[in-house]
């Protein structure tokens, strides 16, 4: 039985040389190639969409660009749809996913993500010339314009508001400003983007949540190298001010915070 021991030892051995062996080898094939792949929607202005042009562009994708060439690769974007994106990277379809893709504990679960780079809170939007709602409490028995099945809708709701349903985030403007609705839930962002585009419009943060949803660069496990070149590149963009320059372009400011 002593060949069985030795050969299960043997074997056992070249399991852990391999596993061993593995970690960093993704970052490795990436330097090699000199190209990171990453995965992305194309479709979620204004973090990743088409321009006019027909070019890919947005924060996010500003971002990837600005991370690749810190590590010192050149980035292919593979966009797909967000209900199959993240697990492209079980597929290997791409080394990353860049897509203002949320920090939760069951991705953490299963993914790896950098460090956050993109903070939103909920916020409360009313018309400009609104002077009764001030707080979320406020909107107890007032109609607020949401998506029905979000996030930012059972909020609305828990706060006793009438939800009067909408596709998004532009219908549910759209029903503020025509006076179909008081007010609104919505992600920080987008009305940031929003008010970029139209700075003149009749609308106002009355308030906003305290917590912040945090946004990561997330990856497959097991590659803790990927991770930390990845976290460095975030770090280095935000010290020499690239991180700033993106985030003025598309929101006005930071948000990273």
């Amino acid at each position: 039985m002593k060949w069985l021991k030795s050969l299960l030892v043997a074997g056992t051995l070249q399991v852990l040389a391999v596993t061993a062996g593995h970690a960093g080898a993704n970052l490795d094939q990436i330097k090699q190639a000199g190209i990171i792949k990453v995965g992305t929607e194309g479709t979620y202005a204004p973090f990743t969409y088409h321009d006019e042009t027909g070019a890919l562009v947005g924060f996010d994708v500003e971002i990837a660009k600005a991370i690749a060439e810190k590590i010192g690769v050149k980035v292919e974007f593979l966009e797909g749809k967000w209900d199959g994106l993240i697990a492209g990277l079980d597929a290997n379809r791409y080394d990353a996913v860049i897509n203002e893709v949320g920090i939760t504990d069951a991705r953490k679960a299963k993914y790896d993500f950098s460090d956050p780079y993109i903070a939103s809170k909920a916020v409360l939007i009313v018309r400009g010339d609104d002077t009764e709602i001030k707080t979320f409490a406020d909107l107890k028995g007032k109609k607020a314009a949401q998506s029905l099945t979000s996030n930012f809708g059972k909020l609305a709701e828990k706060n006793g508001a009438e939800l009067v349903g909408t596709d998004g985030f532009d219908q549910s403007i759209q029903l503020l400003l025509t006076g179909r609705a008081d007010a609104t839930i919505n992600d920080s962002l987008s009305f940031l983007d929003f008010k970029k585009h139209k700075p003149d419009a009749n609308v106002k943060i009355a308030a906003q949540e305290e917590n912040a949803d945090y946004s990561g660069v997330i990856v497959r496990k097991g590659d803790p190298e990927l991770v930390a070149v990845i976290n460095k590149a975030l770090a280095d963009i935000k010290t020499d001010g690239i991180y700033k320059k993106i985030a003025d372009t598309y929101f006005g400011r930071d948000v990273s915070q």
